[in-house]
């Protein structure tokens, strides 16, 4: 099994072997941040009673979920926070018709196309207490691009921070290290 090197975080990425099947239980630190999230629901409905309101639930297991509770705290703490979309978009060339017997037929094919944002941006750009910060987003056997790598580089030469979280117990501590003092 090849160790991973360290990424400029100071915490290496998890390395699990093909085929290995993870449970997922919910952290402490997902289960904060519901908390805080049904807090201010709270505040921003006062005249509903709190066993109306519904409870938000969260999950770190999959990219989408893990970017969705950072952005979420972020903007939970006064801060700015998005999620760049480097997907590019479908072009679709496909065209539906009956044909003579009657049935529903699709030719043709989507098509995508690249992205115009910078090669290996970030997942979520993020300004929190004046600095600027992209967080990129990895889960289980995710590694970096080498396109990634070289936009960490330019970021951190920049003055900014750059973070690549796996979890969100883990972004969480890193997040209190550098801006809660």
């Amino acid at each position: 099994m090849k160790k991973e090197k360290p990424q400029s975080t100071g915490i290496p990425l998890i390395d699990i072997p093909k085929g290995s099947k993870i449970h997922y239980k919910k952290s402490d630190a997902v289960k904060y941040l519901e908390s805080l999230a049904f807090e201010a629901k709270r505040i921003k409905y006062p005249s509903i009673e709190p066993e109306y309101l519904a409870r938000p639930e969260f999950t770190d297991k999959t990219a989408g979920g893990l970017t969705k509770c950072i952005i979420l705290y972020i903007r939970l703490q006064k801060f700015q926070a998005e999620r760049i979309n480097t997907t590019g978009r479908p072009l679709d060339n496909t065209k539906t018709f009956t044909d003579v017997t009657g049935r529903m037929r699709s030719i043709g094919s989507i098509k995508w196309i690249k992205s115009t944002s910078t090669n290996g941006s970030a997942d979520i750009s993020a300004t929190i207490k004046g600095r600027s910060v992209k967080i990129e987003v990895k889960i289980l056997r995710d590694k970096q691009s080498e396109a990634q790598k070289d936009y960490e580089q330019s970021i951190i030469q920049a003055g900014g921070l750059y973070y690549i979280a796996q979890n969100f117990a883990s972004f969480l501590v890193w997040y209190n290290l550098n801006f809660e003092r």
